[in-house]
């Protein structure tokens, strides 16, 4: 047996590993944006913010506002949103505003960034941004062991400033976001895996039924139908497999049906072939006798053997004979031949079957007094079938033929006809031996005979039945021999 072909993932398998990676990858690099991309993006916004505060304090000095309460509030605001310190000194280190840190601890810082080289420092300094007004950079307390952006420089007035913002609120902002995004991600991986499995199922579902249709067609069942609907294309694609399936089962049928009709042709031809054979060879064997006979006593004749014409009579009278026997078989085997192979339609009509039977037990009356035969047919009434006259003709001559041929012991031959609901059945009896069981169904076959000296000894061809056969074939009528204790009874019917 043939193993069946494994194939790999299922569509659902694949949609659901697919979205299981999508998921994955897309929670690693919201991971990498946090822990990389968000703190350089995060620096980009306080230098823009510490560049907005100076450009703030530069506006601010310029318009005469800087001291103005107004200001003031403004700066604040800004300060609290970004959590910024600012310091502004005088040139002699007066402080002259400041908002957040100790002042003393910024003047510090503004110290060190003014008199100190930030880039050869060990202290983790970096310098961002510098230009002949402001310095940007990263520094880094010692004392509590924070990161800052600074920016400081010289305004308009002379005056010195120093602004600053921590830079250890984006890393704790970016681990709580890794964290929400960790318990997030979980989550939405376990519900949106269980939506993709729903879903994918629901997807598969119809293909996987298309596919046990495929498997069923490639079996040659073609009595599945797809009616899932889903999705228009899948739908379009179960309507042109259900029409695929009614095509090929269609066309198989009719391949089959002329399959069946060549083997039956083939099988016709053979049986055709055979019964030519067969027919030839007891045609031959039929007119072997006869013809044997007469070219041997025409040949004594010709030599003179018979000189009396007692004895010249006796070799006429046997050359008549088996002339007349010869002359009555192929007469038989035209009939036949024509009832056989004739194209011509049966010519269905309605006559009196009585008076048919009377006309032919009258025309054997002679035959029937030379052998001491008694004929019952008490019918006188009329009885109308339906059929075609000639042909029924021949069954009637061959069957009351036949009768008188094989009538023994008492000598009696009845014929009786019964009529029942639609059918008329004529039945001729004689009294005489049985038919041996295993030449029953063998009696209607051409040239076939039960005894054949006896045949012989009446002239008999073995064709008469068969003829009967072969018109009740053609007429679509039954027929048909019973045996009884004393005779044999032969049978047929017609439509009333």
């Amino acid at each position: 047996m043939k193993s069946r072909k494994v194939y790999g993932y299922s569509i659902d398998e694949q949609l659901v590993t697919v979205f299981g990676l999508v998921m994955g990858a897309t929670i690693l690099v919201c991971f990498f944006l946090n822990n990389v991309l968000l703190g350089f993006a995060y620096r980009q916004h306080k230098e823009r913010v510490l560049e907005d505060a100076y450009s703030a304090i530069s506006r601010a000095e310029s318009d005469n506002s800087f001291e103005s309460e107004k200001f003031n509030e403004e700066l604040r605001l800004i300060c609290d949103r970004y959590s910024l310190d600012v310091l502004v000194i005088n040139p002699d280190s007066s402080t002259v505003k400041y908002i957040g840190a100790d002042p003393v601890l910024l003047k510090l810082t503004l110290w060190k960034h003014m008199f100190g080289d930030s880039r050869n420092k060990d202290d983790g300094e970096q310098i961002l941004k510098a230009t002949d007004k402001y310095e940007i950079l990263i520094s880094k307390d010692v004392k509590n062991g924070r990161d800052y952006i600074d920016i400081w420089g010289v305004l308009e007035s002379g005056n010195l400033f120093v602004m600053r913002t921590p830079l250890e609120s984006i890393r704790d902002s970016a681990e709580i976001a890794n964290k929400l995004l960790a318990i997030v991600g979980i989550i939405a991986i376990i519900i949106s895996g269980v939506i993709i499995t729903i879903v994918a199922k629901r997807v598969s579902r119809p293909i996987l039924e298309l596919t046990n249709i495929s498997e069923r067609m490639a079996r040659l069942d073609f009595e599945a139908k797809y009616d899932m609907g889903g999705a228009r294309e899948l739908e379009a694609l179960g309507d042109n497999m259900n029409m695929l399936s009614k095509t090929l089962k269609t066309t198989i049928s009719e391949l089959k049906s002329a399959n069946l009709e060549l083997e039956r042709d083939n099988e016709r031809k053979t049986q055709i072939d055979e019964m030519r054979k067969e027919f030839l060879s007891n045609v031959s064997h039929e007119l072997k006798t006869p013809i044997a006979l007469i070219q041997g006593y025409a040949e004594g004749l010709s030599d003179g053997i018979a000189d009396d014409p007692e004895s010249i009579k006796y070799y006429c009278d046997v050359i008549s004979d088996e002339a007349r026997r010869m002359n009555n078989l192929v007469s038989k085997l035209l009939t036949l031949n024509q009832l056989e192979f004739s194209n011509e339609s049966v010519c269905l009509e309605r006559f009196d079957i009585v008076e048919m039977i009377r006309g032919i037990v009258n025309s054997s009356s002679i035959l029937l007094k030379q052998k001491e035969i008694s004929l019952s047919f008490p019918y006188n009434e009329p009885i109308y079938v339906w059929g075609d006259t000639f042909m029924t003709e021949e069954v009637i001559g061959n069957y009351i033929s036949n009768a008188i041929n094989h009538c023994e012991y008492d000598k009696k031959i009845d014929i009786a006809i019964d009529q029942t609901e639609g059918k008329v059945r004529v039945t001729v009896f004689n009294t005489g031996q049985r038919i041996p069981e295993d030449s029953i169904h063998r009696i209607w076959e051409k040239f076939y005979k039960v005894d054949k000296a006896r045949t012989r000894s009446y002239g008999g061809s073995g064709i008469g039945l068969s003829i009967v056969a072969a018109v009740c074939k053609s007429l679509g009528q039954d027929y048909g021999v019973t045996n009884f204790e004393d005779g044999v009874a032969f049978w047929f019917e017609l439509d009333s």
